[in-house]
């Protein structure tokens, strides 16, 4: 029976594991040359991510590009009946 629940278990906990390796995504080499730019061009505290000041000073084709490359996350739009 400990081993049947071992078993279980260690099948569970691999399941999870490649579940979270899928949900990550591969960047072409085009998308990681640009994360680097955009890196280059707005980390001004060089800590190698996109805070949200960051953020507010990037151009609408620029904060698209970042969007694409995993560098910030989508803006989620508010609805209009939430306060």
């Amino acid at each position: 029976m400990k081993k049947l629940l071992g078993i279980a278990a260690l099948v569970c906990a691999l399941s999870l594991t490649v579940s979270a390796a899928e949900g990550k995504k591969q960047l072409t080499d085009e998308q990681k040359k640009t994360k680097q730019e955009l890196l280059a061009k707005y980390d001004t505290n060089k800590d190698g991510k996109i805070d949200k000041d960051e953020k507010a000073k990037m151009s609408k084709d620029d904060l698209a590009k970042a969007e694409d490359v995993g560098l910030v996350h989508k803006h989620k739009e508010k609805s209009s009946d939430s306060k």
